[in-house]
Parts: structure tokens; C-alpha cells; sequence
């Protein structure tokens, strides 16, 4: 499973990171896209957006089917209900504050250190449908990434007998890969994340709270970057050096 979904997007991801650290350009200067334009035509791009959000929530129910069990909902194995909504939300919104304010201030440090690459998040052109893109898009990340990288790893691994902090690690370690396409910040960034995730998830047994967390992270940055890039142009503003495209990442 995870060499279908986001296995492979780690592999990829470390691959970019060592031809961007190889080329004359300082990972400082280079820049990469969350939500790249996918065609020239609004019409096509919208289609295309659409379509890439929806084949990767079919991936998130694929994994969800082989959570099935007889008898045991695959949604209530992992806590992915809507059982405890103001408890989750409330949770979520923590969470989201806790991990979001210090990941603002490591991504403004990775910037200023030249360790980190310029992320555009929100690129798309302004257009009706680009804030609904845009959170449609937080969510299939939010949807993916927990699912796959809480709920279905950590059930296999504890059926396979591994301890709970070797789980925790491993996952923050594989979510930390995925985004090192984006320089060394991020992987520290969302390594951290992983393991404060991954611990919630071992006290809480449920990953809607953990959704809705990286729902609100991701829609604050997708939505808020060109309120930052406006105040803060040296920090979020996009960099003028051409450099290597990177493959689609899940967030």
C-alpha cells in the first residue's frame, strides 16, 4: 500500500531533494508548487483539479476496504466517524494551534538559513472556485495522509507485533520523507508533527481528530498564502530562480 501512495511519494520526494541540493542554485533560491495549475484553461484545470482530488480519495477508500473486517466497521476501527463531533473538532482546533504557530516559525527560519525551498501554496489562478478547490484539496491531504499513515500503518504494525513508539517513529519518519522536496525544514517540521500525531492517535484511538487538525492546517496555508506572501514578502513571496519541478506530494 504504501508503495502505491505516499511510499512512493517519499521516494520520490528524497530523490528531488538530492538533485536540488546537487544543482549551482542554493535550495534557498529554488521554489516548488502545492497546487500547480494542471492546464491553461480554467475549464480543463478545474476538470483535471477534480479529477486528481477524487482518484486519490479512491485510494483513501481502498485502504478503508482493506480495514474491513467481518463484523468491525473499517470507519470505527480507526475513529474516522462523526461519533464525538465537538469533542473532535475541539481536539482538532488544539492540535491544528499546537503544531501549526512553531511549523509557521521553523518554515520562517528554514527561509532565512537557506535550508528551506519557497513552497507556493496556493498558486491556482484567482477564479469563483479556487477557495473550494483549494479546501477540497486540504481535505483529500488531511483524508490521505491520516488514513494511511495513522489508521491503516498502525493497525498493520501492531498486528505485526511492532511496540507503539517504533510505529510513531517510523510513520513520522515516512511523513517527514515525503515532504523533502521542500528542503530540510519541512522534513523536520513534519516529522515533529508526525510524532505529535502519532501520539494522539495512541491515546485517543481515533483520526477524525487528527483530520480535522490538518484539514485546518492545510486550508490556513493554501487560502492564507497570499496574505503572507503580501505581508512577508521575503519569507513567502515566490523565488525568482528556476528549479526543478517535484513530483505531486499529498500536502
Amino acid at each position: 500500500m504504501l508503495a502505491c501512495t505516499l511510499g512512493q511519494s517519499a521516494v520520490y520526494a528524497l530523490i528531488l531533494l538530492v538533485r536540488r541540493l546537487l544543482v549551482s542554485v542554493p535550495l534557498g533560491d529554488q521554489s516548488t508548487a502545492l497546487n500547480p495549475p494542471r492546464a491553461m484553461q480554467a475549464f480543463w484545470d478545474l476538470l483535471y483539479q477534480l479529477l486528481d482530488i477524487g482518484f486519490s480519495l479512491a485510494l483513501v477508500g481502498l485502504v478503508l476496504y482493506l480495514l474491513w473486517d467481518v463484523g468491525t466497521s473499517p470507519f470505527r476501527r480507526i475513529g474516522l466517524d462523526f461519533r464525538r463531533p465537538g469533542r473532535d473538532l475541539g481536539a482538532g482546533a488544539l492540535i491544528a494551534l499546537v503544531i501549526g504557530v512553531p511549523g509557521l516559525g521553523l518554515y520562517a527560519v528554514g527561509r532565512v538559513l537557506g535550508i528551506t525551498v519557497q513552497v507556493s501554496a496556493s498558486p491556482l489562478d484567482p477564479t469563483w472556485w479556487t477557495i473550494p478547490l483549494l479546501i477540497l484539496a486540504a481535505v483529500r491531504a488531511a483524508l490521505q495522509e491520516e488514513v494511511i499513515m495513522i489508521g491503516y500503518l498502525f493497525t498493520r504494525l501492531r498486528q505485526a507485533g511492532w511496540n507503539a513508539w517504533t510505529i510513531i517513529l517510523v510513520s513520522a519518519a515516512i511523513r517527514g520523507s515525503y515532504h523533502a522536496y521542500q528542503g530540510v525544514g519541512p522534513i523536520v517540521g513534519n516529522f515533529v508533527m508526525g510524532v505529535v500525531f502519532g501520539w494522539c492517535y495512541k491515546r485517543w484511538g481515533r483520526v477524525m481528530p487528527l483530520v480535522v487538525a490538518h484539514t485546518i492546517l492545510d486550508v490556513v496555508s493554501f487560502v492564507g498564502y497570499p496574505l503572507a506572501a503580501a505581508l512577508w514578502p521575503g519569507v513567502f513571496a515566490p523565488a525568482p530562480s528556476p528549479s526543478p519541478s517535484p513530483s505531486p506530494s499529498p500536502s
